[in-house]
């Protein structure tokens, strides 16, 4: 049996820098397979409802987008809703990025190919308030130690207007053990196969969530557990 009581912070494959894009490419589509079909989509929405409350125009941002997947999933939800919406996506990894371009470019986004720590929306100069109302993550925080995510906490209170929310797995050994024998039988992505396991022991459990929280002096959140093994952490300001 797996002993999942610590994170783990064995690097995935998907951490490099020198992926291919045919490779980066087959696994972003079966990453949207599982947040589909799975409740990934889901658990994303439901952050969304949390932080609006109006049908109100609003601007969207997901640090460590990917193949704009989670983007894509909110812009359906608001063009069904009548809601105004405009998305701004950032990932370092330029092969994400142009797969994002690719797939979704209806979306009215604008893609920045950057480490989402460099990017500053409160140095607006004389441009006004470019903070987008809502930031959020998906399967993006267990990239990252604690002390990293401690900055990134602050970070995405003050850069955001109405809040954020992180959607990202719990760390559980049945959740482990199914997504292992699910991706050696379905997946056809070696980096799947390989960073599946890995990424949920380095998810979490809502004590962890308590602790960064606390350790990055933000009071104000709420925790909730969401099917299947993930949790959706929201900030409301």
């Amino acid at each position: 049996m797996i002993n999942l009581r610590q994170r783990s912070f064995q690097k995935e494959l998907m951490d490099a820098d020198d992926i291919p894009f045919s490779a980066m490419a087959q696994t972003l589509k079966e990453l949207n397979i599982v947040n589909t079909r799975l409740g990934g989509h889901a658990i994303t929405l439901k952050g969304m409802r949390k932080l609006i409350a109006t049908n109100e125009p609003v601007t969207v941002c997901e640090i460590g987008c990917g193949g704009g997947d989670n983007l894509f999933a909110i812009y359906k939800y608001c063009t069904n809703k009548n809601i105004r919406v405009n998305f701004i996506g950032i990932d370092m990894n330029n092969e994400c990025i142009a797969f994002a371009k690719q797939q979704y470019p209806q979306l009215p986004c604008e893609w920045i190919c950057s480490d989402y720590a460099n990017t500053d929306f409160t140095n607006s100069g004389d441009s006004g308030d470019r903070r987008p109302d809502i930031i959020f993550s998906s399967l993006f925080c267990h990239h990252f130690t604690d002390e990293q995510l401690q900055f990134m906490l602050r970070w995405l209170k003050k850069n955001s207007r109405k809040g954020f929310f992180i959607n990202d797995l719990h760390r559980h050994w049945l959740a482990y053990y199914l997504i292992k024998y699910i991706t050696l039988l379905f997946s056809r992505s070696r980096l799947v196969r390989n960073d599946a396991c890995i990424s949920v022991a380095r998810g979490f459990r809502k004590k962890d969530w308590a602790q960064l929280f606390r350790l990055a002096g933000i009071g104000q959140y709420n925790i909730s557990w969401q099917w299947a093994f993930r949790f959706l952490v929201t900030c409301k300001k």
